[in-house]
């Protein structure tokens, strides 16, 4: 049947809106308040997130390498016994998997783990009786790239296939490895001259490509904002082509030789924005050159910076915003990064979980039918430009410096990734970015999560070479978090009960609840528990009952009216009772202060501080 546009006239009787009359209606419910303060946010770039954006109008959709086909579902080989590695590469591929990457021992994503393809019987194992002509490959190599890239291509031949029968992306991408390790043993001269020799060699065999990596997972991993992943993008790009053309090749050769990793975290809106803005300024980059726009391959992964040890579970869920983000944001490939990833190697469970959550997206939401479904939207599109606008400019700061390598060598982009990183490290201190499961509801006696039983491989360190730059960290928002989950528990291990705080309850609990479940919620996420009750009537009760419990710490819980009537002489009774330290759920005040009150928690203190110092006071 045929749905003319008058046939569901939902609109009628409703008068027609706009945004000036939404902000009237919104500032006769604020009352007075500050609209942007209530209302608007802002990203690591700055850059505002509004409440409400008009349609944008006929947005053309940005094209993928993919449109009318899924995305590519990848599964990760990185278990270091080749024969292990090729059994689960197996069941990936028999359940729903059509690409596998390549993960050697040497890149920066093998977290630990990944092949040793030193030899290339490895490499030859870990790929038995897979059908290299109807997969897709990915290849992460790090130091190894070249030799690595050869090993593949030498397989590829021994079993018989053309170089045209198969797709692979080769990931060579020295300036990512550079970034994380800080060294190379050759210079950049030295490397791009082989690069492009390794380029041509393959090449020449029939391979298409693409062979060379532009990877930004190194600043996502150092805290970088999304703005800083696009400049550093399209700067190892354009290294990347400047490097080619110097040895020999055409412009449009080297520009067809280059793809895309990028790092996609919990950020739904950013996330969508980031990938389209990549696709964008990669055009520009290309008509700025002379040369034709054509969609490139853009790799994504699950954010590493975002994978928690504690509650692991809560990962799955983040992966689950994570591919949904990357599928409507265009990626051409997505790898799952497995829930129990930070704990060690993930077992056959956890991998299986991580290729359903694409399968899911993949056939039963069918996100990969429309190409570019975000396109169009006000919010999309409005963060989409200013993030083109922000990169770009940073962009050009990198090129001003002399490129890259320049920017590199001095450690200007560095000092600028620190920057953007130590802010987010404050909102993760302040909790005004939370960490579910890990800094904002902890599981104090959560299960444990299986991996499987094979100790990481300590992580190599590069000594002097004949190219040297400060490298840049690679680190998981939740580490502080689990740092101190971690000396709790060896605590508790030790004493045979868990490290615990008093809490004061003053009032009924409709008075005190809310106040008593937040710090309780607060002190978990450093390993903490609480001594808890129904509530105090006065203060003499609450001084008994600290006294009885043994508890060298206590907190103060209740509403404003109750700390008017008693809360200064409980605090006094609580420290003559012995309470070495004294806290108070709550806002400070002289009148606390002064009887005893240490510390006053509440919404946008420093957690971690506050934490650091509740763990030296409980002796650990």
């Amino acid at each position: 049947m045929t749905i003319k546009s008058n046939d569901l006239p939902l609109s009628e009787g409703f008068d027609g809106q706009d945004e000036p009359r939404w902000r009237e209606a919104i500032d006769r419910v604020l009352k007075g308040g500050d609209f942007a303060k209530r209302l608007t946010s802002k990203t690591a770039d700055g850059i505002t997130l509004k409440p409400l954006y008009m349609q944008a109008g006929d947005r053309p959709a940005i094209a993928t390498t993919h449109n009318g086909r899924p995305w590519q579902l990848v599964q990760r080989v990185d278990h270091p016994d080749p024969e292990a590695a090729n059994k689960l590469a197996l069941d990936d591929l028999e359940n729903g998997a059509d690409s596998l990457v390549l993960v050697s021992a040497g890149s920066f994503t093998s977290r630990g783990f990944g092949l040793d393809v030193s030899d290339t019987g490895n490499l030859d194992q870990a790929l038995k009786d897979v059908a290299l002509d109807m997969i897709k490959l990915r290849i992460e190599a790090g130091t190894n790239g070249q030799k690595y890239a050869q090993s593949v291509a030498a397989i590829i031949e021994k079993r018989g296939h053309s170089a045209d029968d198969v797709s692979i992306d080769f990931g060579l991408a020295p300036l990512a490895q550079l970034m994380v390790d800080g060294s190379r043993p050759i210079g950049w001269s030295e490397t791009t001259t082989k690069l492009s020799g390794t380029v041509k060699q393959l090449a020449v065999k029939g391979f298409v490509g693409p062979f060379i990596n532009c990877d930004t997972r190194p600043v996502s991993e150092a805290g970088g904002s999304e703005a800083q992943e696009l400049a550093v993008a399209l700067a190892s790009a354009v290294e990347y082509l400047r490097a080619l053309v110097a040895n020999d090749f055409s412009l449009q050769d080297a520009a067809d030789t280059l793809s895309f990793a990028v790092a996609i975290d919990a950020g739904q809106f950013e996330g969508i924005a980031k990938l389209r803005a990549l696709r964008k300024l990669w055009s520009r980059i290309q008509t700025a050159s002379g040369l034709d726009a054509k969609p490139v391959h853009i790799h994504a992964e699950t954010a590493w910076r975002m994978a928690t040890k504690r509650d692991p579970g809560v990962n799955m869920l983040r992966a689950t915003m994570t591919t949904f983000t990357a599928g409507i944001g265009g990626a051409d490939s997505i790898a799952v990064l497995p829930h129990t990833i930070a704990l060690g190697l993930p077992d056959g469970f956890a991998r299986r979980v991580a290729r359903n959550t694409q399968s899911v997206l993949l056939e039963e939401s069918n996100l990969w039918r429309v190409t570019d479904p975000s396109a169009g939207a006000g919010a999309t599109e409005a963060l989409t430009d200013e993030l083109c606008l922000a990169a770009w400019a940073l962009f050009q700061e990198i090129e001003r410096e002399g490129g890259l390598v320049a920017s590199l060598t001095t450690g200007a982009l560095q000092s600028r990734i620190a920057t953007v990183a130590t802010e987010r490290e404050k909102r993760l201190a302040t909790r005004s970015e939370p960490i579910t499961g890990t800094s904002e509801f902890p599981q104090l006696d959560e299960p444990s999560s299986d991996v499987l039983d094979i100790e990481p491989h300590p992580r190599r360190e590069n000594g002097a070479g004949a190219m040297t730059v400060k490298p840049l960290p690679s680190k998981r928002v939740a580490e502080p978090y689990e740092a101190l989950r971690d000396t709790a528990d060896a605590k508790t291990e030790q004493a045979g009960k868990r490290p615990a705080i008093f809490l004061a309850n003053l009032g009924p609990i409709a008075e005190h609840t809310a106040r008593a479940m937040w710090i309780t919620n607060l002190v978990a996420a450093g390993g903490i528990d609480v001594i808890s009750s129904d509530g105090f009537t006065n203060s003499a009760e609450a001084g008994a009952a600290f006294q009885a419990s043994g508890a060298t710490v206590a907190c103060i819980c209740s509403n404003d009216a109750n700390y008017d009537s008693f809360g200064e002489a409980t605090a006094s009774l609580l420290k003559t009772a012995g309470a070495g330290y004294l806290l108070l759920a709550g806002k400070p005040t002289d009148e606390l202060k002064a009887n005893g009150v240490d510390e006053f928690l509440h919404v946008g203190v420093d957690v971690l501080a506050a934490l650091r110092t509740l763990h030296t006071r409980l002796g650990m």
